[in-house]
Protein backbone atom coordinates (compact mmCIF):
# COMPACT_ATOMS: atom_id res chain seq x y z
CA UNK A 1 0.00 0.00 0.00
CA UNK A 2 1.31 3.32 -1.10
CA UNK A 3 1.64 5.79 1.52
CA UNK A 4 1.04 9.25 0.59
CA UNK A 5 3.39 11.58 2.31
CA UNK A 6 1.61 14.71 3.35
CA UNK A 7 3.09 17.94 2.05
CA UNK A 8 5.36 19.82 4.32
CA UNK A 9 3.70 22.60 6.13
CA UNK A 10 5.38 25.97 5.40
CA UNK A 11 5.02 28.59 8.06
CA UNK A 12 2.96 31.51 7.03
CA UNK A 13 5.77 33.99 7.51
CA UNK A 14 7.85 32.08 4.92
CA UNK A 15 5.18 31.81 2.30
CA UNK A 16 5.58 33.86 -0.90
CA UNK A 17 3.38 36.84 -0.80
CA UNK A 18 2.72 36.54 2.84
CA UNK A 19 0.69 39.45 4.08
CA UNK A 20 -0.52 40.20 0.55
CA UNK A 21 -4.19 39.53 0.07
CA UNK A 22 -4.98 37.02 -2.62
CA UNK A 23 -5.87 38.24 -6.05
CA UNK A 24 -9.54 38.37 -6.61
CA UNK A 25 -11.14 35.63 -8.45
CA UNK A 26 -12.03 36.07 -12.07
CA UNK A 27 -15.50 37.42 -12.29
CA UNK A 28 -15.56 38.65 -8.69
CA UNK A 29 -16.66 42.19 -8.26
CA UNK A 30 -13.90 44.72 -7.57
CA UNK A 31 -13.51 45.43 -3.92
CA UNK A 32 -15.10 48.68 -2.76
CA UNK A 33 -12.58 51.55 -2.49
CA UNK A 34 -12.80 53.50 0.68
CA UNK A 35 -14.70 56.82 0.12
CA UNK A 36 -12.61 59.94 0.48
CA UNK A 37 -13.60 62.11 3.38
CA UNK A 38 -11.90 65.20 1.86
CA UNK A 39 -15.10 66.92 0.54
CA UNK A 40 -16.89 66.33 3.75
CA UNK A 41 -14.09 67.81 5.81
CA UNK A 42 -13.15 70.61 3.43
CA UNK A 43 -15.99 72.23 3.96
CA UNK A 44 -19.01 71.14 5.12
CA UNK A 45 -19.38 75.02 5.36
CA UNK A 46 -18.36 76.04 1.83
CA UNK A 47 -21.93 76.49 0.49
CA UNK A 48 -22.79 78.56 3.55
CA UNK A 49 -19.75 80.77 3.01
CA UNK A 50 -20.57 81.24 -0.66
CA UNK A 51 -24.13 82.17 0.18
CA UNK A 52 -22.95 84.59 2.91
CA UNK A 53 -20.52 86.36 0.58
CA UNK A 54 -23.15 86.61 -2.15
CA UNK A 55 -25.68 87.97 0.33
CA UNK A 56 -23.15 90.52 1.57
CA UNK A 57 -22.57 91.71 -1.98
CA UNK A 58 -26.31 91.96 -2.60
CA UNK A 59 -26.89 93.94 0.61
CA UNK A 60 -24.03 96.36 -0.07
CA UNK A 61 -25.20 96.94 -3.63
CA UNK A 62 -28.72 97.54 -2.34
CA UNK A 63 -27.39 100.09 0.18
CA UNK A 64 -25.43 101.82 -2.60
CA UNK A 65 -28.47 101.92 -4.87
CA UNK A 66 -30.70 103.32 -2.12
CA UNK A 67 -28.12 105.99 -1.24
CA UNK A 68 -27.84 107.14 -4.85
CA UNK A 69 -31.61 107.07 -5.42
CA UNK A 70 -32.31 109.16 -2.32
CA UNK A 71 -29.53 111.58 -3.23
CA UNK A 72 -30.90 112.00 -6.74
CA UNK A 73 -34.33 112.86 -5.34
CA UNK A 74 -32.83 115.27 -2.81
CA UNK A 75 -30.63 117.01 -5.38
CA UNK A 76 -33.55 117.41 -7.79
CA UNK A 77 -35.67 118.91 -5.01
CA UNK A 78 -32.79 121.23 -4.02
CA UNK A 79 -32.27 122.45 -7.57
CA UNK A 80 -36.00 123.09 -7.86
CA UNK A 81 -36.07 125.06 -4.60
CA UNK A 82 -33.10 127.22 -5.61
CA UNK A 83 -33.85 127.56 -9.30
CA UNK A 84 -37.64 127.84 -9.27
CA UNK A 85 -38.56 129.21 -5.84
CA UNK A 86 -35.92 130.96 -3.75
CA UNK A 87 -33.80 132.65 -6.42
CA UNK A 88 -36.81 134.04 -8.35
CA UNK A 89 -38.17 135.51 -5.11
CA UNK A 90 -34.82 137.19 -4.40
CA UNK A 91 -34.85 138.64 -7.89
CA UNK A 92 -38.46 139.75 -7.50
CA UNK A 93 -37.50 141.53 -4.27
CA UNK A 94 -34.66 143.32 -6.06
CA UNK A 95 -36.99 144.27 -8.91
CA UNK A 96 -39.39 145.67 -6.32
CA UNK A 97 -36.69 147.93 -4.86
CA UNK A 98 -35.67 149.14 -8.32
CA UNK A 99 -39.24 149.85 -9.46
CA UNK A 100 -40.12 151.70 -6.25
CA UNK A 101 -37.03 153.89 -6.62
CA UNK A 102 -37.87 154.82 -10.20
CA UNK A 103 -41.51 155.48 -9.33
CA UNK A 104 -40.33 158.17 -6.93
CA UNK A 105 -37.83 159.50 -9.47
CA UNK A 106 -40.66 159.98 -11.97
CA UNK A 107 -42.75 161.84 -9.38
CA UNK A 108 -39.81 164.21 -8.95
CA UNK A 109 -39.49 164.53 -12.74
CA UNK A 110 -43.20 165.44 -13.00
CA UNK A 111 -42.54 168.37 -10.70
CA UNK A 112 -39.28 169.23 -12.47
CA UNK A 113 -40.66 169.61 -15.98
CA UNK A 114 -44.01 171.15 -14.99
CA UNK A 115 -45.95 172.18 -18.06
CA UNK A 116 -42.79 172.79 -20.10
CA UNK A 117 -42.57 171.04 -23.47
CA UNK A 118 -39.17 172.14 -24.74
CA UNK A 119 -36.95 170.30 -22.29
CA UNK A 120 -36.61 167.03 -24.20
CA UNK A 121 -38.83 165.30 -21.65
CA UNK A 122 -42.44 166.00 -20.75
CA UNK A 123 -44.80 165.58 -17.82
CA UNK A 124 -46.82 162.98 -19.75
CA UNK A 125 -43.71 160.90 -20.39
CA UNK A 126 -42.88 160.96 -16.68
CA UNK A 127 -46.45 159.88 -15.86
CA UNK A 128 -46.22 157.01 -18.34
CA UNK A 129 -42.99 155.71 -16.81
CA UNK A 130 -44.48 156.13 -13.32
CA UNK A 131 -47.48 153.95 -14.25
CA UNK A 132 -45.22 151.36 -15.89
CA UNK A 133 -43.12 151.12 -12.75
CA UNK A 134 -46.22 150.82 -10.59
CA UNK A 135 -47.24 147.81 -12.68
CA UNK A 136 -43.77 146.30 -12.16
CA UNK A 137 -44.10 146.84 -8.41
CA UNK A 138 -47.40 144.94 -8.41
CA UNK A 139 -45.92 142.07 -10.42
CA UNK A 140 -42.85 141.85 -8.18
CA UNK A 141 -45.01 141.85 -5.04
CA UNK A 142 -47.17 139.10 -6.49
CA UNK A 143 -44.10 136.93 -7.19
CA UNK A 144 -42.74 137.57 -3.71
CA UNK A 145 -46.09 136.77 -2.11
CA UNK A 146 -46.40 133.42 -3.91
CA UNK A 147 -43.84 131.83 -1.59
CA UNK A 148 -44.20 134.15 1.39
CA UNK A 149 -46.89 131.98 3.02
CA UNK A 150 -44.21 129.42 3.89
CA UNK A 151 -42.13 132.05 5.69
CA UNK A 152 -43.90 134.17 8.35
CA UNK A 153 -41.22 136.87 8.30
CA UNK A 154 -41.40 137.24 4.53
CA UNK A 155 -45.20 137.25 4.66
CA UNK A 156 -45.10 140.01 7.28
CA UNK A 157 -42.68 142.04 5.12
CA UNK A 158 -44.96 141.69 2.09
CA UNK A 159 -47.98 142.84 4.11
CA UNK A 160 -46.00 145.81 5.40
CA UNK A 161 -44.97 146.78 1.87
CA UNK A 162 -48.54 146.51 0.61
CA UNK A 163 -49.78 148.75 3.42
CA UNK A 164 -47.06 151.37 2.91
CA UNK A 165 -47.48 151.19 -0.87
CA UNK A 166 -51.18 152.00 -0.55
CA UNK A 167 -50.38 155.10 1.48
CA UNK A 168 -47.57 156.09 -0.88
CA UNK A 169 -49.79 155.82 -3.95
CA UNK A 170 -52.45 157.93 -2.22
CA UNK A 171 -49.90 160.68 -1.56
CA UNK A 172 -48.57 160.37 -5.13
CA UNK A 173 -52.06 160.67 -6.60
CA UNK A 174 -52.73 163.78 -4.51
CA UNK A 175 -49.41 165.30 -5.60
CA UNK A 176 -50.11 164.59 -9.29
CA UNK A 177 -53.59 166.10 -8.96
CA UNK A 178 -52.29 169.26 -7.24
CA UNK A 179 -49.52 169.65 -9.78
CA UNK A 180 -51.97 169.36 -12.67
CA UNK A 181 -54.23 172.03 -11.13
CA UNK A 182 -51.39 174.53 -10.62
CA UNK A 183 -49.17 174.95 -13.73
CA UNK A 184 -45.68 176.16 -12.91
CA UNK A 185 -42.30 176.75 -14.57
CA UNK A 186 -39.74 173.98 -14.68
CA UNK A 187 -38.44 173.02 -11.26
CA UNK A 188 -40.63 175.36 -9.26
CA UNK A 189 -43.79 173.55 -8.13
CA UNK A 190 -46.24 175.17 -5.71
CA UNK A 191 -45.47 174.74 -2.02
CA UNK A 192 -48.49 172.46 -1.28
CA UNK A 193 -47.52 170.20 -4.19
CA UNK A 194 -43.90 170.01 -3.06
CA UNK A 195 -45.01 169.32 0.52
CA UNK A 196 -47.10 166.39 -0.68
CA UNK A 197 -44.10 165.04 -2.62
CA UNK A 198 -41.93 165.32 0.49
CA UNK A 199 -44.45 163.22 2.40
CA UNK A 200 -44.43 160.60 -0.34
CA UNK A 201 -40.65 160.38 -0.67
CA UNK A 202 -40.20 160.38 3.11
CA UNK A 203 -42.58 157.43 3.31
CA UNK A 204 -40.61 155.70 0.58
CA UNK A 205 -37.33 156.24 2.42
CA UNK A 206 -38.62 155.43 5.89
CA UNK A 207 -40.83 152.41 5.16
CA UNK A 208 -41.04 151.16 1.59
CA UNK A 209 -37.39 150.85 0.63
CA UNK A 210 -36.27 149.47 4.03
CA UNK A 211 -39.08 146.91 3.86
CA UNK A 212 -38.09 145.95 0.32
CA UNK A 213 -34.45 145.67 1.40
CA UNK A 214 -35.53 143.53 4.35
CA UNK A 215 -37.37 141.22 1.97
CA UNK A 216 -34.25 140.99 -0.20
CA UNK A 217 -32.08 140.21 2.82
CA UNK A 218 -34.53 137.61 4.15
CA UNK A 219 -34.84 135.77 0.86
CA UNK A 220 -31.10 136.03 0.22
CA UNK A 221 -30.45 134.38 3.59
CA UNK A 222 -32.94 131.62 2.82
CA UNK A 223 -31.17 131.03 -0.50
CA UNK A 224 -27.75 130.94 1.16
CA UNK A 225 -28.96 128.56 3.89
CA UNK A 226 -30.53 126.28 1.30
CA UNK A 227 -27.35 126.25 -0.76
CA UNK A 228 -25.08 125.53 2.22
CA UNK A 229 -27.36 122.76 3.46
CA UNK A 230 -27.62 121.16 0.02
CA UNK A 231 -23.88 121.29 -0.52
CA UNK A 232 -23.04 119.88 2.92
CA UNK A 233 -25.44 116.96 2.52
CA UNK A 234 -24.16 116.24 -0.99
CA UNK A 235 -20.57 115.96 0.24
CA UNK A 236 -21.64 113.76 3.16
CA UNK A 237 -23.59 111.47 0.84
CA UNK A 238 -20.63 111.31 -1.52
CA UNK A 239 -18.48 109.89 1.29
CA UNK A 240 -21.13 107.26 2.02
CA UNK A 241 -21.40 106.41 -1.67
CA UNK A 242 -17.62 105.95 -1.89
CA UNK A 243 -17.63 103.76 1.23
CA UNK A 244 -20.59 101.62 0.11
CA UNK A 245 -19.24 101.30 -3.44
CA UNK A 246 -15.77 100.27 -2.24
CA UNK A 247 -17.24 97.76 0.21
CA UNK A 248 -19.51 96.22 -2.45
CA UNK A 249 -16.65 95.99 -4.94
CA UNK A 250 -14.36 94.38 -2.34
CA UNK A 251 -17.07 91.89 -1.38
CA UNK A 252 -17.69 90.76 -4.95
CA UNK A 253 -13.94 90.39 -5.55
CA UNK A 254 -13.59 88.32 -2.37
CA UNK A 255 -16.43 86.12 -3.58
CA UNK A 256 -14.64 85.49 -6.86
CA UNK A 257 -11.32 84.75 -5.14
CA UNK A 258 -12.99 82.33 -2.73
CA UNK A 259 -14.75 80.48 -5.53
CA UNK A 260 -11.54 80.33 -7.56
CA UNK A 261 -9.56 78.81 -4.72
CA UNK A 262 -12.20 76.27 -3.72
CA UNK A 263 -13.35 75.20 -7.14
CA UNK A 264 -10.28 75.94 -9.29
CA UNK A 265 -12.38 77.90 -11.76
CA UNK A 266 -10.62 81.19 -12.21
CA UNK A 267 -13.22 83.02 -14.26
CA UNK A 268 -16.97 83.26 -13.83
CA UNK A 269 -18.49 85.40 -16.62
CA UNK A 270 -21.55 86.22 -14.52
CA UNK A 271 -19.45 87.40 -11.58
CA UNK A 272 -17.14 89.39 -13.86
CA UNK A 273 -20.19 91.21 -15.21
CA UNK A 274 -21.47 91.70 -11.65
CA UNK A 275 -18.11 93.22 -10.68
CA UNK A 276 -18.23 95.63 -13.60
CA UNK A 277 -21.81 96.60 -12.73
CA UNK A 278 -20.88 97.27 -9.08
CA UNK A 279 -17.84 99.32 -10.14
CA UNK A 280 -19.96 101.27 -12.63
CA UNK A 281 -22.66 102.02 -10.08
CA UNK A 282 -20.14 103.21 -7.50
CA UNK A 283 -18.27 105.35 -10.04
CA UNK A 284 -21.53 106.74 -11.35
CA UNK A 285 -22.65 107.67 -7.84
CA UNK A 286 -19.33 109.41 -7.19
CA UNK A 287 -19.52 111.38 -10.43
CA UNK A 288 -23.17 112.20 -9.79
CA UNK A 289 -22.59 113.66 -6.33
CA UNK A 290 -19.44 115.50 -7.42
CA UNK A 291 -21.09 117.02 -10.48
CA UNK A 292 -24.21 117.84 -8.47
CA UNK A 293 -22.17 119.85 -6.00
CA UNK A 294 -20.38 121.59 -8.87
CA UNK A 295 -23.58 122.51 -10.73
CA UNK A 296 -24.92 123.93 -7.49
CA UNK A 297 -21.73 125.90 -6.85
CA UNK A 298 -21.69 127.40 -10.34
CA UNK A 299 -25.37 128.30 -10.07
CA UNK A 300 -25.09 129.91 -6.64
CA UNK A 301 -21.55 131.23 -6.22
CA UNK A 302 -20.36 131.94 -9.75
CA UNK A 303 -23.71 133.05 -11.16
CA UNK A 304 -26.34 134.08 -8.66
CA UNK A 305 -24.04 135.91 -6.24
CA UNK A 306 -23.15 138.22 -9.14
CA UNK A 307 -26.81 138.49 -10.21
CA UNK A 308 -27.72 139.55 -6.69
CA UNK A 309 -24.92 142.11 -6.40
CA UNK A 310 -25.68 143.55 -9.84
CA UNK A 311 -29.44 143.68 -9.29
CA UNK A 312 -28.87 145.55 -6.05
CA UNK A 313 -26.49 147.85 -7.90
CA UNK A 314 -29.22 148.52 -10.44
CA UNK A 315 -31.77 149.32 -7.74
CA UNK A 316 -29.35 151.65 -5.94
CA UNK A 317 -28.48 153.32 -9.26
CA UNK A 318 -32.12 154.17 -9.88
CA UNK A 319 -32.45 155.52 -6.36
CA UNK A 320 -29.35 157.67 -6.91
CA UNK A 321 -30.79 158.91 -10.19
CA UNK A 322 -33.92 159.90 -8.27
CA UNK A 323 -31.72 161.83 -5.82
CA UNK A 324 -30.53 164.00 -8.72
CA UNK A 325 -34.12 164.97 -9.54
CA UNK A 326 -34.91 165.53 -5.86
CA UNK A 327 -31.82 167.72 -5.59
CA UNK A 328 -33.13 169.99 -8.33
CA UNK A 329 -36.79 170.09 -7.30
CA UNK A 330 -36.33 170.75 -3.57
CA UNK A 331 -33.66 173.38 -2.86
CA UNK A 332 -34.30 173.22 0.89
CA UNK A 333 -33.20 169.60 0.95
CA UNK A 334 -30.61 169.85 -1.83
CA UNK A 335 -27.61 169.27 0.47
CA UNK A 336 -29.23 166.17 1.98
CA UNK A 337 -30.02 164.77 -1.45
CA UNK A 338 -26.49 165.44 -2.67
CA UNK A 339 -25.13 163.57 0.34
CA UNK A 340 -27.56 160.72 -0.32
CA UNK A 341 -26.42 160.57 -3.95
CA UNK A 342 -22.80 160.17 -2.95
CA UNK A 343 -23.73 157.59 -0.32
CA UNK A 344 -25.29 155.47 -3.05
CA UNK A 345 -22.26 156.10 -5.29
CA UNK A 346 -20.10 154.71 -2.51
CA UNK A 347 -22.35 151.66 -2.26
CA UNK A 348 -21.77 151.00 -5.94
CA UNK A 349 -18.08 151.89 -6.30
CA UNK A 350 -16.29 152.50 -3.02
CA UNK A 351 -12.92 154.23 -3.34
CA UNK A 352 -11.05 154.89 -0.08
CA UNK A 353 -11.06 158.56 0.79
CA UNK A 354 -13.00 159.66 -2.29
CA UNK A 355 -15.47 162.52 -2.14
CA UNK A 356 -17.98 163.68 -4.72
CA UNK A 357 -15.53 166.27 -6.20
CA UNK A 358 -12.64 163.76 -6.31
CA UNK A 359 -14.59 160.66 -7.29
CA UNK A 360 -14.27 161.06 -11.08
CA UNK A 361 -10.47 161.36 -11.02
CA UNK A 362 -10.13 158.47 -8.56
CA UNK A 363 -12.37 156.22 -10.65
CA UNK A 364 -10.48 157.07 -13.86
CA UNK A 365 -7.18 156.15 -12.15
CA UNK A 366 -8.66 152.91 -10.80
CA UNK A 367 -9.86 151.95 -14.28
CA UNK A 368 -6.39 152.59 -15.73
CA UNK A 369 -4.87 150.33 -13.08
CA UNK A 370 -7.47 147.67 -13.81
CA UNK A 371 -6.67 147.70 -17.52
CA UNK A 372 -2.97 147.44 -16.61
CA UNK A 373 -3.74 144.16 -14.83
CA UNK A 374 -3.64 145.42 -11.25
CA UNK A 375 -7.13 144.20 -10.41
CA UNK A 376 -10.24 146.03 -9.30
CA UNK A 377 -9.12 148.72 -6.85
CA UNK A 378 -12.62 149.46 -5.58
CA UNK A 379 -15.17 147.89 -3.27
CA UNK A 380 -18.96 148.09 -3.17
CA UNK A 381 -21.39 146.12 -5.30
CA UNK A 382 -19.23 146.51 -8.38
CA UNK A 383 -16.13 145.51 -6.45
CA UNK A 384 -17.83 142.28 -5.41
CA UNK A 385 -19.07 141.59 -8.93
CA UNK A 386 -15.68 142.33 -10.55
CA UNK A 387 -14.04 139.84 -8.18
CA UNK A 388 -16.49 137.17 -9.28
CA UNK A 389 -16.03 137.43 -13.04
CA UNK A 390 -16.19 133.83 -14.23
CA UNK A 391 -17.82 133.39 -17.61
CA UNK A 392 -16.81 134.06 -21.18
CA UNK A 393 -17.49 137.66 -22.19
CA UNK A 394 -18.26 138.74 -18.64
CA UNK A 395 -15.05 140.77 -18.26
CA UNK A 396 -15.93 142.83 -21.33
CA UNK A 397 -19.50 143.39 -20.13
CA UNK A 398 -18.24 144.40 -16.70
CA UNK A 399 -15.78 146.96 -18.04
CA UNK A 400 -18.36 148.41 -20.44
CA UNK A 401 -20.78 148.80 -17.53
CA UNK A 402 -18.28 150.65 -15.38
CA UNK A 403 -17.23 152.93 -18.23
CA UNK A 404 -20.89 153.79 -18.88
CA UNK A 405 -21.35 154.43 -15.16
CA UNK A 406 -18.29 156.70 -15.24
CA UNK A 407 -19.91 158.76 -18.01
CA UNK A 408 -23.12 159.06 -16.00
CA UNK A 409 -21.16 160.22 -12.95
CA UNK A 410 -19.48 162.96 -14.99
CA UNK A 411 -22.96 164.09 -16.09
CA UNK A 412 -23.96 164.45 -12.44
CA UNK A 413 -21.23 167.05 -11.84
CA UNK A 414 -22.46 169.01 -14.83
CA UNK A 415 -26.02 168.99 -13.46
CA UNK A 416 -24.82 170.38 -10.15
CA UNK A 417 -22.60 172.94 -11.86
CA UNK A 418 -25.51 174.21 -13.99
CA UNK A 419 -27.83 174.41 -11.00
CA UNK A 420 -25.15 176.10 -8.90
CA UNK A 421 -24.61 178.76 -11.55
CA UNK A 422 -28.33 179.63 -11.59
CA UNK A 423 -29.12 177.80 -14.83
CA UNK A 424 -31.86 175.67 -13.35
CA UNK A 425 -33.80 175.17 -16.55
CA UNK A 426 -30.68 173.98 -18.39
CA UNK A 427 -29.86 171.65 -15.48
CA UNK A 428 -33.39 170.19 -15.58
CA UNK A 429 -33.27 169.72 -19.35
CA UNK A 430 -29.90 167.98 -19.16
CA UNK A 431 -30.97 165.85 -16.17
CA UNK A 432 -34.31 164.60 -17.49
CA UNK A 433 -33.77 164.39 -21.25
CA UNK A 434 -33.22 161.10 -23.09
CA UNK A 435 -31.71 162.90 -26.08
CA UNK A 436 -28.23 161.66 -27.10
CA UNK A 437 -25.58 163.31 -24.96
CA UNK A 438 -27.94 164.17 -22.08
CA UNK A 439 -27.84 162.62 -18.62
CA UNK A 440 -30.84 160.29 -18.85
CA UNK A 441 -29.60 159.11 -22.24
CA UNK A 442 -26.30 158.15 -20.63
CA UNK A 443 -28.09 156.64 -17.64
CA UNK A 444 -30.20 154.52 -19.99
CA UNK A 445 -27.05 153.39 -21.85
CA UNK A 446 -25.45 152.50 -18.51
CA UNK A 447 -28.56 150.56 -17.50
CA UNK A 448 -28.46 148.58 -20.76
CA UNK A 449 -24.82 147.62 -20.20
CA UNK A 450 -25.63 146.60 -16.65
CA UNK A 451 -28.61 144.55 -17.84
CA UNK A 452 -26.35 142.76 -20.35
CA UNK A 453 -23.89 141.91 -17.58
CA UNK A 454 -26.72 140.64 -15.40
CA UNK A 455 -28.03 138.64 -18.36
CA UNK A 456 -24.75 136.73 -18.74
CA UNK A 457 -24.91 135.57 -15.13
CA UNK A 458 -28.63 134.85 -15.24
CA UNK A 459 -28.06 132.73 -18.35
CA UNK A 460 -25.38 130.68 -16.62
CA UNK A 461 -27.52 130.34 -13.51
CA UNK A 462 -30.40 128.92 -15.53
CA UNK A 463 -28.03 126.76 -17.56
CA UNK A 464 -26.43 125.27 -14.44
CA UNK A 465 -29.81 124.47 -12.90
CA UNK A 466 -31.04 122.98 -16.18
CA UNK A 467 -27.87 120.90 -16.74
CA UNK A 468 -28.02 119.61 -13.19
CA UNK A 469 -31.63 118.55 -13.59
CA UNK A 470 -30.86 116.92 -16.95
CA UNK A 471 -27.99 114.90 -15.49
CA UNK A 472 -30.17 113.68 -12.63
CA UNK A 473 -33.11 112.74 -14.85
CA UNK A 474 -31.80 109.32 -15.92
CA UNK A 475 -30.68 108.35 -12.45
CA UNK A 476 -34.16 107.84 -11.09
CA UNK A 477 -34.13 104.21 -12.35
CA UNK A 478 -30.44 103.42 -12.98
CA UNK A 479 -29.54 102.45 -9.37
CA UNK A 480 -32.49 100.07 -8.97
CA UNK A 481 -31.94 98.55 -12.41
CA UNK A 482 -28.22 98.05 -11.75
CA UNK A 483 -28.84 96.50 -8.33
CA UNK A 484 -31.38 94.07 -9.84
CA UNK A 485 -28.90 93.12 -12.57
CA UNK A 486 -26.17 92.46 -10.01
CA UNK A 487 -28.54 90.25 -8.01
CA UNK A 488 -29.37 88.14 -11.08
CA UNK A 489 -25.68 87.81 -11.99
CA UNK A 490 -24.84 86.76 -8.44
CA UNK A 491 -27.44 84.01 -8.57
CA UNK A 492 -26.12 82.79 -11.90
CA UNK A 493 -22.52 82.96 -10.70
CA UNK A 494 -22.88 80.98 -7.48
CA UNK A 495 -25.81 78.64 -8.16
CA UNK A 496 -23.80 75.96 -10.00
CA UNK A 497 -21.01 76.02 -7.44
CA UNK A 498 -23.38 75.60 -4.53
CA UNK A 499 -25.23 72.93 -6.47
CA UNK A 500 -22.15 70.72 -6.50
CA UNK A 501 -22.71 70.05 -2.82
CA UNK A 502 -26.18 68.69 -3.18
Amino acid sequence: MDLVTPPAVVPARHRRGAGVPPAPRTGDPSPARPRSTARRREPAGTPARVRLLALTVALLVAVLAVLITLEVRRERAGLAVIGEQTAPVVMASSDLYFALSDMDAQLANILLVGDETGLGFTRDEALTIYRDRRGEVSAALQRAAETADADPRAAQAVRGILDALGRYETLAAQMILLDGQDPHPAGRPAAPTLAKYRQATDLLKAELLPAAQGLIDRNTQILEDTYQRQRAVTFAVREWVVAAGAAALLAVLLLQVYLARRFHRWLSPALVLATLAVAGLGAGGLVLTTDGAEYLRVAKKDSFDSVLALNRARAVSYDANADESRYLVDPRRAAAYEKAFFGKTDQLVSLDGATLPTFDGRLAAALRDYRAGKGAGWQGFYGKAFRNITFEGEDTAAERTLVAYQTYQVDDRRIRALAGSGRLRAAIAFCTSYQPGDSNYHFSAYDKELAAWIGINEGWFERSIRDGERQLAGWTIIPAATASTVLVLLVLGVRRRVGEYR
